[in-house]
Formats: structure tokens, sequence, C-alpha cells
């Protein structure tokens, strides 16, 4: 028998098959190298995401689809429930935290498991693999497999495991136009990932492995089987309570697909529009506000004519952050032009601007809220205002004219400040007055709505009320740019101001809240545009500003619209379902002693009075007069005064009908019956009036 002899083994040839082993070593490094800066990953698909505007806690808003019409919106693994992950490793890849793209462990129990059934029964793709397979999409082959493998390797290389996980929750595929997790918590569940439930996560880890054969809005019963599958698995490796499995199994697969959210929709536009290069942005609107008043919204435009619409502001005091916004009802409703963003839209704003008027006025010393005033037929050169119902009241105080929003007052004030300054301080505190067209300058009638401003800017305003006067822009996003704060009243104007339209009457049928419970007083300014075409309600409270808009869009009239019937009652509406709001004590300065100048306000120089203003003696208040004679004649009414300085000038319905020079009464044939109002008016612009009942 022949001896076996060891060969011969040296150092030297031990050195020399170590040598041989580093060299090719190094040379599959250079070559990887090479071939890693020759065929770089292609990252294309992770750029291409769909925007996303979310409130100011996260929630989404408003997304829109990216460049391949596709919703993929992105997301950060911190962002996704713990039971996700717990779920996907236990379902997909175990090892992922240990392999380096390819787990030679699964790869072999795969082979041996596919050579003893005689076909394939089991895969070894990581999910470093699934992400290279979702960067490149390619036909399922044995070369393409080989490219995948070296995608995975690459990606190892380049990105760490918290990075490759953030690419597989972007692009795993949900069916349809569906890719990301984000996307699918949304289409299915309609909540981010954020908050999903075991059976919830188990159902999003199984859909990606064939998101056609087992879409839940089509074949519900195959997701649910596929659901189940993974809690078991989960189970069976002991990731998973059995008892939390068997609760998941219970809950209820979603049968429907959701449509993406689309509230704010307006606002999202504009932040869109400010931001073209990010896809993840947020706002300052609490999501649940703005849901709640989309919906009120939707409800109060079902009253409305078929094409009218309304807009909405609620923005917080302290912050100027605007809390909710809305542009439109229903942003899809071609009828009502819902695309329309009516909070950018200038419209006129009718008598909404008169207490910033009268705010002037009282810096500049030209009135006091108890200066007397006569809302009687007055002419500035050639403009005559008429009041909204065409009836003058007579002698007031400034606060009674502001509170009932007479027309001739506010003209008054406003002959004395100068439309152009007054049309320069809103300027330079950022709110601009679009003229009618053909006009170079702004004339008094910007009074009474002869301008146009946005709803954006008339908020902004009154904003600045609660804010001592000074005025800034309004902020819909988190840390915007904050430019430094205008001062456009006084400290103490701005204060009145507010105190004065805190009693001012609410709309028919509302009671005030600081008359009910223990909440803060609401200061309301209305504004009707000429022909019922917009209607306007501004609320103030301690906290909160609510602006809203309401009309057509096409500008056409809304007979029998008008601000104090249909925005004020929707104003109050909206302060009702704003977080509590306590009265705050102390918030106005007290009145200062009215001086002697400040009196009186006339078109002309302050007039001094001497006698006794004009009171009427015949008809007195509520008196039913008949003066119907059995022939069916009308028998004339002697109209009687006492006081005033003459002449005297008779008016009914507004219309003059006499004049006295002498004596302190007149004589008046009625022309019909019915209610009517007769007002007399001294030579000094004082009145009284009578409302009679004719027969």
């Amino acid at each position: 028998m022949r001896e076996f002899v060891f060969p011969s083994f040296t150092l030297k040839t031990f050195s020399r098959r170590w040598a041989v082993i580093a060299f090719l070593l190094c040379v599959l490094i250079v070559g990887g190298m090479v071939l890693d800066t020759l065929l770089p990953l292609r990252l294309d698909r992770l750029h291409d995401l769909s925007p996303l505007i979310t409130d100011r806690n996260g929630r989404a808003l408003r997304a829109f689809l990216n460049g391949a019409d596709a919703w993929r919106m992105a997301v950060d693994p911190s962002e996704v429930s713990p039971n996700f992950f717990t779920l996907l490793l236990a379902y997909e890849d175990r090892r992922f935290f240990q392999h380096f793209g390819i787990d030679p462990v699964a790869a072999l129990r795969a082979a041996g498991q596919n050579l003893a059934a005689g076909r394939v029964v089991s895969g070894a793709s990581t999910l470093t693999m699934q992400v290279a397979r979702l960067l490149e999409p390619r036909a399922r082959t044995f070369h393409a497999k080989l490219i995948e493998t070296l995608r995975a390797l690459q990606l190892e290389v380049h990105f760490s495991k918290h990075e490759i996980l953030a690419m597989y929750l972007l692009l795993a595929p949900y069916g349809g136009n569906v890719e990301g997790i984000r996307a699918a918590t949304l289409t299915l569940l309609g909540k981010g990932p954020a908050e999903l439930t075991p059976g919830e996560a188990a159902l999003l880890v199984a859909l990606p492995r064939a998101p056609s054969h087992l879409r839940p809005d089509r074949w519900t019963e195959r997701a649910r089987m596929a659901r189940d599958k993974v809690l078991n698995r989960a189970v069976a490796m002991g990731t998973l309570d059995p008892r939390i499995a068997m609760e998941a199994k219970q809950e209820t697969v979603p049968n429907r697909r959701l449509p993406m959210p689309r509230e704010a929709a307006h606002l999202a536009e504009i932040i869109k529009r400010r931001h073209p290069d990010q896809t993840y942005l947020h706002t300052t609107v609490d999501g649940e506000l703005q849901r709640t008043l989309e919906g009120l919204a939707r409800r109060e435009t079902a009253t409305l004519h078929e094409r009218a619409s309304l807009a909405l502001l609620v923005v917080d005091n302290r912050t100027r952050e605007v809390l909710a916004y809305l542009g439109g009802p229903n942003y899809l409703d071609e009828r009502r032009e819902g695309y329309v963003d009516m909070v950018q839209t200038t419209r006129s704003p009718g008598s909404a601007l008169k207490p910033f008027i009268y705010g002037l006025g009282l810096d500049d010393g030209i009135i006091h809220p108890l200066t007397r005033l006569a809302d009687v037929s007055t002419r500035f050169g050639d403009y005559a205002p008429r009041n909204f119902d065409r009836i003058f009241t007579g002698e007031l105080t400034v606060r009674e004219a502001l509170q009932r929003s007479l027309n001739i007052p506010a003209v008054l004030v406003l002959d004395k400040i100068g439309p152009v300054r007054f049309a320069q301080a809103l300027k330079r505190v950022g709110v601009r007055l679009v003229l009618p067209r053909g006009s170079r300058f702004p004339g008094l009638p910007v009074a009474l709505g002869g301008a146009s401003v946005s709803l954006w800017d008339m908020t902004s305003l009154y904003v600045g009320l609660s804010r001592d006067g000074l005025v800034a822009p309004l902020h819909s996003e988190p840390g915007q740019d904050e430019r430094p704060p205008e001062r456009l009243l006084a400290p103490a104007s701005a204060r009145q101001i507010l105190h004065i339209l805190e009693g001012s009457p609410p709309p028919p049928g509302i009671v005030r809240a600081t008359e009910v419970r223990h909440r803060a007083a609401v200061a309301l300014k209305t504004g009707t545009s000429y022909g019922f075409r917009d209607a306007w309600a501004f609320g103030v409270s301690s906290n909160y500003t609510v602006g809203i808009w309401v009309g057509r869009p096409d500008g056409t009239p809304s007979p029998d619209r008008y601000g104090r019937n249909t925005a004020a009652p929707l104003l109050y509406h909206v302060f009702d379902l704003l977080p509590e709001d306590l009265k705050t004590a102390n918030r106005h300065e007290s009145e200062t002693p009215l001086p002697e100048l400040l009196r009186w306000l006339s078109v002309g120089d302050a007039i001094p009075h001497t006698a006794d203003p004009p009171r009427l003696i015949f008809p007195s208040t509520d008196m039913v007069l008949e003066v119907m004679e059995q022939d069916g004649t009308t028998m004339p009414l002697i109209l009687t005064a006492f006081g005033g300085r003459r002449p005297l000038s008779w008016l009914v319905d507004g219309r003059l009908v006499a004049v006295s020079h002498i004596h302190r009464d007149a004589s008046w044939t009625p022309e019909g019956s019915g209610f009517t109002r007769v007002t007399v008016i001294d030579a000094d612009g004082r009145s009284d009036a009578v409302t009679v009942e004719i027969r």
C-alpha cells in the first residue's frame, strides 16, 4: 500500500496565495468603484413627489399629483407608527439591520425550498433589494434579479438603513397611482401614518406584495386574508402578542378608496406657488376648525342662490395667524365658481371701512364719540349720498352714527379727513384700495364702498383694531417673514372704535354671547355694496377676528341679501365654534370729557346752537291718522314743531314736502295709506322724526 505524502507547504507559498487573494479583492473593489461611477443609482423617483400641504399639527389639508400623475408623498420613518415597522420587518426582512443588502441565510433557505418543491415557492428579496427594484422597475427576469442584487449593494454603500427604509416608505406600491405609505393611509384610511392600528399596519405591509391583486376596494376578502397572514407570521416569530393579533383580525378592511383631502384648497395653492421647489409645507390652519367651518359653509350656501358663494377667515389676534381660510365653500363647484379665491379677490366693502374713517377722525381731534352731527340730506359738491334705508335720522352722536352705520355722518367725517389721506393711510399699512376704472384719486364715495378691497386686507385691518391700531400682514405659514407693524390708529382711538362696535345691534334672532355666558363681547361691523352685490361681516373678540364675505363671484346682485341678514348671522355661528374666548375686563380706556369745540360737526365750521333743537308736536310717534273723507277725498294734515332755528324743512319718507320760513308748521296731504316717516330739520341741521300709520 502506497504511503500518502502531504505536499510541502511553506511560508513563501502561503504569502503568495494571500497576495493573489488580496489582489483579486482590490480588483473587485476598484472594479466596483468604477462601475458605481459609470452606472450610478437612478434616484429620480425619490425627487418626483406630490406636494403636500398640512395644517399646524401636520395633518394633511391638500395634496397635488406629482409629475408622473401619481400620489407619492414625502414621509420620514419617525412619522410612521411603530406597529408598521414591527410587522414589516417580521414579514419581509427580519435581518434587515444585520445584512449588507443581501441576506445569505434567506437566500440559502429559499434555494433549498425551491429545489425541494421543484418550483419557486419562496423568495429572498430583502427590503434593500425591493427598494432597488422600485427605483428602477423592470420585468421579473434572472437578468433583472442580478441587477437588482448589485443595486442593493450600491444602496447599502451609499445610504444608511434609516434612509433605505425611508425610500421604501416613499415608493412602496399600493395599487393604481397610489405610492408610499402616506398616500396609502390617506386614500384607504383617511388619516396619517402615525395613527395606524396593528390591523391597519398589517394590511399596509401585505398590499405591496401584489397591489393590483390585493386592492381592498376591489378584492376585500383577498386583502383581509393577506392581512391575517402578516399577523400570523408576526405571532409565529414572537414579535406580536396573539391577543393583539386576534383583535386586529376583527378590524374591518376598508372597501373603498377615499379622495385625497382638499381642505383650505385655495390657501394650499397660494403656498404651493410661494414655494415651487418644496413638497412638504405646513400652514397655521387648525385642521379641525377648517373642516368644521367648511361643512358649515356648505350648509349655508345651500340656502343661497345656486350661483352664490362665500369666503371666510378666522385669525388669532395674538399672533395674526390664520386659523381657517375658506376661499369658497366647494372648490369643485363650477356653478358657484368655487375655483375663484374670494378671500383674495377685491370687492366693494360697502360700509365696512367706516370704523377706520371714524378712527382717523378721533386721531385728528376732529370728532369725539359724543360729538353730535346731523344725518340729513347733504350735498358735498356734486355728491349727494343717501342712507341704506333712504331715511334720515337727524341729530345724533358719532357713537350712534357708527353703530347704526349711517352714511351721511361717515362721508362728513371723511370729508374732514380727506379721502386721499385716508387711502394713503391704508396703503401705508399694506392695504390696497382698487379705484373704479378711470379714477385717478379716491373720492368721498370710498366711505360707502366706492373702491374695492380684498377680504384678506379687510380682516387685517380689523385685527389691527384688537392690537391697539397696529396693522401688519396676516400669517398663513409658521415662521413666515414678519414685516414690522405699521400704526394706523392711536391705541386710544382703536379701543374706542372697538368699544363702539361692541354696542352694535346683533342681527335678528342672535343673542350676544356676553348676555348668556361669560364670553368676550364681539365688536360687529357689517357692510353691503351697491346693488346688494356683496355682503360683509367682521367680528373682533378678545382672541379672534372673523371676516366673512357673501355674494356671487360674477358680481351679479343678490336682492335682499345684505351684511346684517346674511353675513352677520353666519359670523356669530363661527364665533360659537371657536375655542373658549373669555371676557376681558378693562380692555377699553375711559372716554375723555367732550371738549366744547367737538360738541358739533357740520359740513362747514362748527355751528354754535343757542335755540333748542326742533321737536315734533304733531304727529307723534306710533300715531294712527285717519285722513280719508266719506266722499273719497284725502284730508290735509298740519305738521307742527317746537324749537329749532328757522327755516324748518319738512320731509316725508326722505322727500321734501314743505319749508317753513316764518311759522313752525306746514300742511301736507298724504298720497296713500301705510307707515310713513315724518322728519323736521332746522337751519342748523338738527332734526326730529316720527313714524305714523296713515289710513
